[in-house]
C-alpha cells in the first residue's frame, strides 16, 4: 500500500468536510436572515370532562409553536459543526475510524439531523400531536443507530450480517408511511389543502432517503468504486448536502420567502 497515496487520500477527504462544513454554515445563515417567522404548531390530544354536559370530550391544546425557519438552520448548524469537527480537532481519530470501516460520526449526526428533517415534513402534512412526533424522530432516530450496529457488527464478520440493515430500514420505514398516509388522508379531504410544494418535498425527500441505504449496499457488496470504503464516504456526504439542501430551500421557496 502507497502510505503518501493513502495520506494524500486523507487529506482530501478532510478538505472535503472542511468544504462541506462551510457550505453547510452559510446555508444555515441564510435561512435565519432570508426566511419569515413561519411556525406550526405542537400539540397534545387529552380528554376532559363536561360538566354542563355531562359527558367526556377530547380536546387540544397547544404546546408551543415552532418557527420553521430555525428549526430548518439548527440541522443545517449541526451538521456544519459535524463536518468542521472531523474536519479539525477529530481528524485523526475520524482517519482512524474509516481506516477500520465504520464513521460513528455520521451516524450520530444523522441521527439528530434527519430526524429533525422527517419530523419538519410530519408538520408540513399536517401531524401536530407531540406523541407522534415523538414517535416519528425516534423511529428515525433508531433506523441511523441501526446503521452505526451495522458497521460496528460487521468489524467482526469475515461474511456481511445484514440483520442490522433490515431493522434499520424496517424503522426508517414507520415515519414515512405515517406522513404519506396524512398526506394522501389531506388531498382525499381537499386537494386545494396541499400546497404543490409539499407534493414536490415528499417525492425529493422520499428519493434521497431511498438512496442512502442504496449507498450502504453498494459499500457492502463492494461493487466499483464502493470497494473503497472512502469512496462511499464521499458518497454519504455528498447525499447530506443535497438531501438537507433540498429540504431547506424548497420549504423556504413554498412558505418562508417574504421576511
Amino acid at each position: 500500500m502507497d502510505l503518501d497515496y493513502e495520506e494524500s487520500k486523507f487529506k482530501k477527504l478532510r478538505n472535503f468536510n472542511g468544504v462541506m462544513g462551510i457550505i453547510h454554515a452559510v446555508q444555515g445563515v441564510l435561512m435565519l436572515a432570508l426566511s419569515n417567522d413561519f411556525s406550526l404548531p405542537i400539540q397534545t390530544n387529552f380528554l376532559k370532562f363536561d360538566t354542563l354536559m355531562d359527558t367526556i370530550s377530547p380536546v387540544t391544546e397547544t404546546i408551543v409553536e415552532v418557527p420553521i425557519g430555525p428549526a430548518i438552520a439548527l440541522f443545517l448548524f449541526v451538521t456544519a459543526f459535524a463536518h468542521l469537527s472531523v474536519a479539525t480537532y477529530g481528524y485523526r481519530w475520524y482517519v482512524r475510524k474509516v481506516n477500520s470501516g465504520i464513521n460513528p460520526a455520521r451516524w450520530y449526526e444523522y441521527a439528530f439531523t434527519s430526524s429533525l428533517m422527517i419530523v419538519i415534513l410530519a408538520m408540513l402534512t399536517g401531524i401536530f400531536d407531540i406523541a407522534a412526533l415523538l414517535a416519528i424522530a425516534a423511529a428515525n432516530a433508531s433506523m441511523n443507530l441501526f446503521g452505526l450496529v451495522m458497521e460496528l457488527h460487521n468489524q467482526t464478520t469475515e461474511k456481511t450480517n445484514w440483520t442490522s440493515f433490515y431493522f434499520g430500514t424496517f424503522a426508517g420505514a414507520i415515519p414515512w408511511v405515517i406522513i404519506i398516509m396524512y398526506f394522501f388522508g389531506a388531498i382525499l379531504v381537499n386537494t386545494d389543502t396541499v400546497p404543490v410544494f409539499v407534493y414536490v418535498l415528499i417525492i425529493t425527500l422520499l428519493i434521497f432517503w431511498c438512496t442512502f441505504p442504496i449507498n450502504m449496499i453498494l459499500q457492502y457488496k463492494k461493487t466499483g468504486k464502493w470497494k473503497d470504503y472512502l469512496y462511499g464516504e464521499r458518497g454519504y456526504i455528498i447525499l447530506s448536502l443535497v438531501s438537507k439542501s433540498a429540504l431547506a430551500w424548497i420549504i423556504w421557496g413554498g412558505t418562508l420567502r417574504g421576511a
